[in-house]
């Protein structure tokens, strides 16, 4: 899948309802793959994982740090350090931290979605193609 994304040169258009995390990200069209419009709706969560899987990475690194400079980890720390690494992570998969960092163009009511790409569809008629299809290396 993320081979036909990649190298398909027809207009791609990307709507986000729900979260959106790593490779899947990429393998549905994502900002990496260049889409023609990529809008997400409020309920939509863009990052590298989960919040709560984040956390548990960084806190592991954390602690390690931390063991490291001779800190002793009680359980009362650890959870405090991991609640501090969540709410920090939580808010940088919301759509609109997304938005403002440019990686949707547009964070829409899920009401007006058929308007959104009906206008990704009339903006790519005028538009053409130029880029020829190249299929890649296909493994099977």
């Amino acid at each position: 899948m993320v081979n036909a994304v990649s190298n398909s040169v027809v207009p791609k258009f990307t709507v986000i309802v729900g979260n959106s995390y790593g490779a899947g990200n990429y393998a549905m069209c994502g900002k990496a793959y260049d889409p023609r419009l990529i809008v997400s709706w409020p309920s939509a969560e863009l990052a590298v994982m989960s919040g709560n899987s984040a956390a548990k990475v960084l806190l592991q690194i954390e602690k390690a740090s931390l063991k490291k400079k001779g800190e002793k980890i009680t359980p009362e720390k650890e959870a405090e350090l991991f609640d501090e690494i969540k709410k920090r992570y939580d808010r940088q998969i919301s759509p609109y931290y997304a938005a403002a960092h440019l990686w949707t163009d547009a964070i829409i009511d899920p009401l007006e979605t058929r308007k959104w790409i009906s206008i990704g569809i009339e903006a790519a008629n005028l538009a053409p193609i130029e880029k020829t299809f190249n299929m890649g290396v296909l493994q099977v």
